[in-house]
């Protein structure tokens, strides 16, 4: 079969970087994988792994002659790597990146593109809780959304190409603007999170007074609720830094929905409790439903790939 993509390198080799190379690997849709990384110790490792065709760290050689450059950085980051490789890049490439905040990506890269370079912003809505090359796996992608959000006026054929490799590695695309996004991924991967992270510092601070029970007697509402917490803190600041408008939207609506629902448990309201719980347990059934989650035992999680939404 011939390669969707003849020379892709990829920037940033942590959980989706690493799983993009194997994904690519496994299902033969990119002819040589040139992996990118600032950090030697994790070029080195890539190198043990095997999984790339190619293995730097330094930017500029790795994007000389690429068809398709992926940012694979925190979001944060985008800019100055943008910057260092914009100079770099052949006419006719195209740039992506995987980042959970778009508006951001958009702002911070497109003024370091020269003309002549396709610009397609993507967010594979796949990830687990852990990081680095060691983390990724081919099958990550399987049956997940990844969402283009291109700027206006981009090139048509390099957005086909953009949503071809993603298919090609097994996800499902959609397309809509990075405005959309960011709002849509505020309520839907951005506000858990900040909840997961809120809650296990509640728990910490709360050691003192009931001497270490918290932690102790952790039921599974805690500890499934919480597993979002473990994620990568660089990668998650950067999110909610560069996203603050739709996350505190969200947060604003999460407060007055959180109210009503401790207005009802205060005043004994057991219908009305009964019918919200009734409707949000559809809800995470049509989850299941639509093939973004199972229903096995421990979600399925036991062997440790945990599939989240970032």
């Amino acid at each position: 079969m011939k390669p969707l993509v003849n020379r892709l390198t990829l920037i940033g080799l942590g959980l989706i970087g690493s799983s993009i190379a194997r994904a690519a690997r496994l299902k033969h849709v990119v002819g040589t994988i040139v992996a990118a990384d600032g950090n030697a110790a994790v070029c080195e490792r890539v190198r043990a792994l095997g999984i790339a065709d190619e293995v730097t760290d330094d930017l500029v050689a790795a994007v000389k002659d690429a068809d398709c450059v992926i940012l694979c950085v925190p979001v944060g980051a985008n800019g100055a790597v943008a910057a260092i490789i914009g100079p770099h890049l052949k006419p006719g490439a195209i740039v992506s990146d995987v980042g959970s905040v778009k508006g951001a990506v958009v702002r911070d890269v497109a003024p370091h593109l020269p003309a002549g370079v396709h610009f397609v912003p993507a967010h594979p809505v796949a990830g687990t809780e852990y990081s680095g090359p060691d983390a990724g796996f081919a099958t990550l992608f399987e049956n997940r959304w990844c969402i283009l959000t291109p700027p206006e006026g981009q090139d048509a054929a390099a957005i086909e190409r953009v949503q071809r490799l993603w298919e090609g590695l097994g996800a499902n695309v959609e397309t809509m603007s990075a405005q959309h996004h960011d709002l849509v991924l505020a309520i839907t991967s951005h506000v858990p999170h900040l909840i997961a992270y809120n809650l296990v510092g509640t728990a910490y601070d709360l050691e003192s007074v009931v001497e270490s029970e918290v932690i102790k007697f952790s039921a599974g509402g805690f500890r499934d609720s919480t597993r979002l917490a473990s994620s990568d803190p660089t990668m998650w600041r950067d999110v909610f830094l560069n996203n603050k408008e739709a996350v505190l939207e969200m947060v604003a609506r999460f407060n007055e929905d959180l109210a009503a629902l401790a207005r009802m448990i205060r005043w004994g309201d057991g219908d009305g409790l009964y019918d919200l719980f009734t409707r949000t347990r559809a809800i995470r059934r049509s989850i299941i439903a639509s093939g973004q989650d199972t229903a096995a035992p421990n979600f399925g999680r036991g062997d440790g790939t945990a599939k989240t939404d970032r």
